[in-house]
Formats: structure tokens, C-alpha cells, sequence
């Protein structure tokens, strides 16, 4: 028995032009109509995989690791950690965790790894218990980082990571042994090298935890990509090969930034364009 079930973690307002790339506000307002500092309300999803004797967690969210005033600075808008609550009203805590898989190692997919911000404490990790899994090209990415996405990474939280001795790069051949054969991994560079995205089997069709690829449901829409991604252009035709390959198959998509979709069957209409069906705003317990 498998169940997957989605996790609420701390919410975000960032800037919706950057959130869409050169798409037209316009356009894009549609979707998610912006505040007056022209800001769009983010999610911060995680996804709780549930199989016998273990629990793996895919991301964990931005956490509420900032001080206050780069909480203020990237939109974080509580200042508890949600995604520990949330683990709380599935009778979990952190410790609880035997993996946490992170698609890539960006601050809000990878901060909620570190306890709430307090006035002169030090960073300090969580999930004491559990395997930390990302892909090596992305590591090498935030040990090296270039110009352009330096502020993305954490630096404190690499170096707990690396010193946790709990910490396993994923190379982009085979799979995992930590996971098994059951559980598929899509690689893609287009946001940020060596992004993987977990694929779950499940009875009525797998289910791809989406990451930055397509961050939301607006952007199933294909030529639609964030002013974040590093290749735009190359991102497309990975979202095409993986759209694809889920509609091919009933697959679906969980995603960690839309407000409030969670989850989709991938379609696609009589125009040939992407979209959604059977949308949920959670998922509780989705049961193979």
C-alpha cells in the first residue's frame, strides 16, 4: 500500500512578472491577479509519499528560516513553520521523516529543511532521522553557483547538509537504490541544472511531483516559463517531452507553487494545447 498526500508548507507573494517571464501581465493576471506591489500569491507544496515502513517527503517548502527582514524582502507571509504543522495534522513530526527528496536546492524548496529563524541562533537542520536525496549536478550547481542564481542557494544549510553524513547525490543514470525500481526520476535543466522530479507509480496512473518545471497550472500551458529559468527555450521542449509522456500514460502533476491547485490529470484539447482535468486543491491519502 502506497498514499500520497500533499503538505501545506509557508506561503509566498513574488513579484508576477517574474513569475512569468515574457508573458504579458495581461495575460497572466488572468490566472493570478497581482496585489498593488504587483505580487502573486505562491505556495510552497510538499507531497508525503507513505509506503510500508517509511515516509518520504518530496521538498519541504521555504520553512521560515529567514530573519524577519528577508522574510519581509521574499514574500514570506507567516512566520511559524507550516510544514511542521501540517506533518503535526497527520500525527508525523520531522523526526519521523526516513527520506526527504529535494528536486533541486533552491531556498524555497530546500529552507524548510532548517528550524524557524531565532534571534541569535544558529542555523540548524531538521529531519534528524531522515536521507537527504538531490541530484550531484545540482549540488555541484549550489557549491558553485553562478551569478545569476547565487541568493538562491543557503550556504549554512549545504554545510549541514554535507556535514549530516546523511546526505546521498542521485546521478542521472539508473535509479535509486535508497527508492527502489518502483519510483521513476525526470531530470531537466532548463530551470536550474540537474532538477530532478520524482515520478510515484500509482494503480490509476503515475503522478510526477512537477518542481520548477511547471511550478503551477498556468504553466502546463507550454510556452510559458518564469523569468528564474536559466534556459527558457530548453525548459519548453523538457515540459513537451514530459507532458507527453504523462498524457501518453494518464498521468498526473502535483504542484508546489499554485496556490491552490494541487494536483492534475495532464489532457490536452482539440487545438493540441496542454491543460488540466480532475483537478484537487489537496490531496488526502491518495491510496494505490
Amino acid at each position: 500500500m502506497r498514499t500520497l498526500t500533499t503538505l501545506r508548507g509557508n506561503s509566498q507573494k513574488l513579484d508576477g512578472g517574474a513569475m512569468f517571464g515574457n508573458a504579458p501581465k495581461a495575460l497572466w493576471q488572468r490566472w493570478m491577479p497581482a496585489d498593488e506591489q504587483n505580487r502573486i500569491d505562491l505556495g510552497c507544496r510538499a507531497l508525503l509519499v507513505q509506503e510500508p515502513g517509511r515516509n518520504i517527503l518530496i521538498e519541504t517548502g521555504i520553512g521560515a528560516f529567514f530573519s524577519p527582514g528577508l522574510k519581509q524582502r521574499f514574500g514570506v507571509q507567516e512566520e511559524r513553520h507550516v510544514l511542521l504543522d501540517s506533518l503535526a495534522e497527520v500525527g508525523l513530526s520531522d523526526a519521523d521523516i526516513d527520506i526527504v527528496l529535494l528536486t533541486h536546492l533552491h531556498f524555497d524548496h530546500a529552507g524548510g529543511l532548517l528550524a524557524a529563524w531565532a534571534d541569535g541562533q544558529p542555523a540548524r537542520l531538521l529531519f534528524p532521522n531522515a536521507q537527504y536525496l538531490t541530484g550531484r549536478r545540482q549540488w555541484q550547481r549550489a557549491r558553485n553557483p553562478h551569478p545569476r542564481d547565487r541568493a538562491s542557494f543557503i550556504p549554512e544549510l549545504l554545510d549541514l547538509l554535507e556535514a549530516s553524513g546523511r546526505l546521498q547525490l542521485l546521478d542521472q543514470q539508473g535509479l535509486s537504490p535508497l527508492l527502489g525500481a518502483d519510483w521513476h526520476l525526470h531530470w531537466s535543466d532548463g530551470h536550474t541544472p540537474g532538477q530532478l522530479l520524482p515520478e510515484v507509480a500509482m494503480a490509476d496512473g503515475p503522478v510526477v511531483f512537477a518542481g520548477d518545471l511547471v511550478p503551477g497550472a498556468p504553466w502546463v500551458h507550454l510556452p510559458l516559463t518564469m523569468g528564474y529559468d536559466r534556459f527558457p527555450e530548453g525548459l519548453i521542449e523538457e515540459k513537451e517531452r514530459l507532458l507527453d509522456s504523462l498524457l501518453a500514460r494518464g498521468g498526473r502533476l502535483v504542484f508546489t507553487h499554485d496556490p491552490r491547485i494541487a494536483m492534475g490529470r495532464v489532457v490536452r484539447d482539440d487545438s493540441q494545447r496542454y491543460g488540466l482535468s480532475e483537478t484537487h486543491p489537496a490531496l488526502c491519502q491518495l491510496a494505490r
